[in-house]
């Protein structure tokens, strides 16, 4: 990632210094594969051909934006679809013409209410053994347009906070926020600016002894 990122020749690709070591780790076993992601927020078009050169040939890259001059880098490096990331109906729609997702990356508004939209109707659709990136979340501290602001419920760190208590519902009996995510969701890492949502089936825990 760090050379694909380092040596970039072609459109502009603006990230935080430390992202590309968070993508190594994350995704680099998505590598050479035929994998299926999707961006939302498409920009320049940097992203998409970081992506494209990251993830290889074999790999499915969907990006998305609300800005219509976006089409333009459609066939590119990948396919460009124009719409919302708030609008559920329309997200579902570009997963359906993708085949379903194994990554999700979102760079986009980075307003509050429109990653909590983007989550709560992308992450269901996310293959097992999937990843779910929601970069920037040092927006969920600004006030204003983000809707942000230091610990803030609707933020989105602050929603993200609570799926550590839902994944933990075996162990508790209290209001559950995101439904199921004791049994789909292996991990959630937060990072500076980066959230990361490892999703995998999960059974029952278990509690084992050996020798036994």
């Amino acid at each position: 990632m760090h050379r694909a990122f380092y040596e970039n020749k072609g459109a502009v690709v603006n990230k935080w210094r430390h992202y590309p070591s968070i993508y190594d780790r994350h995704l680099s076993s998505f590598r050479n594969k035929k994998t299926r992601i999707l961006e939302i927020g498409v920009s320049g078009g940097g992203s998409l051909q970081l992506w494209r050169e990251y993830f290889g040939q074999d790999a499915t890259i969907f990006g998305i934006d609300i800005n219509p001059a976006c089409a333009a880098f459609d066939g590119a490096a990948g396919k460009v679809r124009i719409g919302s990331q708030a609008d559920p109906s329309f997200l579902r729609s570009v997963a359906g013409e993708m085949g379903g997702i194994d990554i999700v990356i979102d760079d986009g508004s980075h307003v509050a209410s429109h990653q909590r939209a983007s989550f709560e109707t992308l992450f269901p659709m996310v293959s097992d053994n999937g990843v779910y990136i929601c970069e920037d979340t040092h927006t969920a501290y600004w006030r204003g347009e983000f809707e942000g602001g230091y610990r803030r419920p609707s933020n989105f760190i602050e929603y993200s906070k609570r799926i550590i208590d839902d994944i933990h519902a075996d162990f508790h009996h209290k209001p559950i926020q995101l439904e199921g995510a004791n049994r789909s969701i292996f991990g959630i890492h937060f990072y500076n600016s980066v959230i990361v949502v490892e999703k995998l089936a999960q059974s029952p825990p278990m509690q084992i002894a050996v020798p036994g």
